[in-house]
């Protein structure tokens, strides 16, 4: 038995200088949010973040519960702990069976004032807080985002299969409902017959530049290698490393620098021992607000072209093709799309999860060492 992810959620600064979201803090309040396990154990531990911290962060109590229970989290033997800034920390194993596919619920206390809090700004999933060291109530206020969390430790058989799904707002769950778990790496996991995929998808992210959270080359390793056990990465990024140069005023992007990124990326999973699959770049033609550029959809079907045609990587699943409008194919078909031109809705999500050839990630030898 080993202890993998069973749950991973990607963060970011409430420092950024792109913000899709409204940053905030806590003080004399609960925190509670709901984390739908990818996998499942017998016993459990916590992670949590302040990564992005600017000063220590006081947890005054920590509980889980699931529908086998519920217990206090301890923090090496006590019931509080301060994180350093910049830290991450894990809790204490707890007794807490917990099934793939089920939701484990966190309440965390602050005691004191914590700053903006390190987050992930659009998990599909909203959390409640609550005033005092307090259970959820009615009435309690409702925030878009999850709070302090990096993820959630199961003990696992030795062989058991982990993969996960890294890059941008199409893992997230961006334009699916919220609270619903209908993300594509939910729909996917419901198709796997054994094994499960940790989420690692953040809103806005790129691959090539910070802004949204680190860029995918830089939290390669904290985000994908640090995982124990993992056999397979799959990727989906370039999306906003096309368009957020429009918002922001940088240059923009080629697809021979894409290309290159891409390059990277697959060389550093091979040589961490780990197979590599790459989504097309899915379509964004109905993006508003000038976001959606001829020079940037031009980009993304000659990287598209690449993917499809390159053996860099282990297996290619086509997003893009599956998504888009057969009459405009730059476009998300109208029963996908989410409305914003650029994110998929419950069905595309579900059809994303669908492009993903199962064999593509029984085909592995051994799941690597931590």
């Amino acid at each position: 038995m080993r202890w993998t992810a069973a749950f991973r959620t990607g963060v970011i600064s409430p420092y950024g200088r792109i913000q899709f979201g409204t940053p905030r803090g806590f003080a004399d309040q609960t925190v509670h949010q709901v984390l739908h396990m990818a996998g499942g154990g017998e016993r459990v531990r916590v992670r949590l973040t302040n990564r992005h911290g600017r000063g220590p962060l006081v947890l005054g109590a920590a509980r889980a519960a699931t529908e086998h229970g519920q217990a206090g989290l301890t923090f090496g033997g006590s019931g509080t702990v301060t994180v350093p800034p910049g830290a991450e920390i894990v809790s204490d194993p707890a007794d807490l069976p917990v099934a793939a596919g089920a939701d484990l619920h966190l309440g965390l206390y602050f005691p004191e004032e914590t700053g903006p809090a390190t987050y992930s700004h659009m998990p599909a999933q909203t959390a409640r807080v609550v005033r005092g060291r307090s259970p959820v109530r009615p009435g309690a206020e409702q925030v878009e985002g999850r709070f302090y969390v990096a993820g959630v430790d199961v003990l696992a058989p030795d062989d058991t299969a982990v993969a996960v799904a890294f890059g941008d707002s199409w893992f997230e769950g961006v334009g699916t409902t919220s609270g619903a778990n209908n993300r594509s790496v939910d729909f996917l996991n419901r198709r796997l017959p054994r094994g499960w995929v940790v989420n690692q998808g953040i809103a806005g992210n790129r691959l090539l530049t910070d802004e949204v959270g680190e860029h995918g080359l830089a939290r390669f390793d904290s985000d994908v290698l640090a995982i124990p056990g993992l056999t397979h990465v799959l990727v989906h990024f370039g999306i906003n490393d096309l368009v957020l140069p429009a918002m922001t005023g940088e240059p923009r992007v080629t697809s021979d620098v894409l290309v290159e990124g891409f390059e990277a990326l697959a060389a550093r999973a091979h040589q961490a021992g780990l197979k590599i699959l790459a989504a097309t770049i899915g379509p964004f033609g109905g993006a508003a607000g000038g976001l959606s550029t001829p020079a940037g959809l031009a980009a993304r079907r000659e990287v598209n072209d690449w993917i499809r045609t390159t053996g860099t990587f282990d297996a290619v699943f086509d997003v893009a093709r599956a998504v888009e409008d057969p009459d405009a194919p730059d476009r998300i078909h109208p029963a996908l799309d989410s409305g914003d031109g650029m994110h998929l809705n419950d069905a595309g999500a579900r059809v994303m999860a669908r492009t993903v050839d199962l064999t593509t990630l029984a085909s592995s030898g051994r799941p690597r060492k931590s």
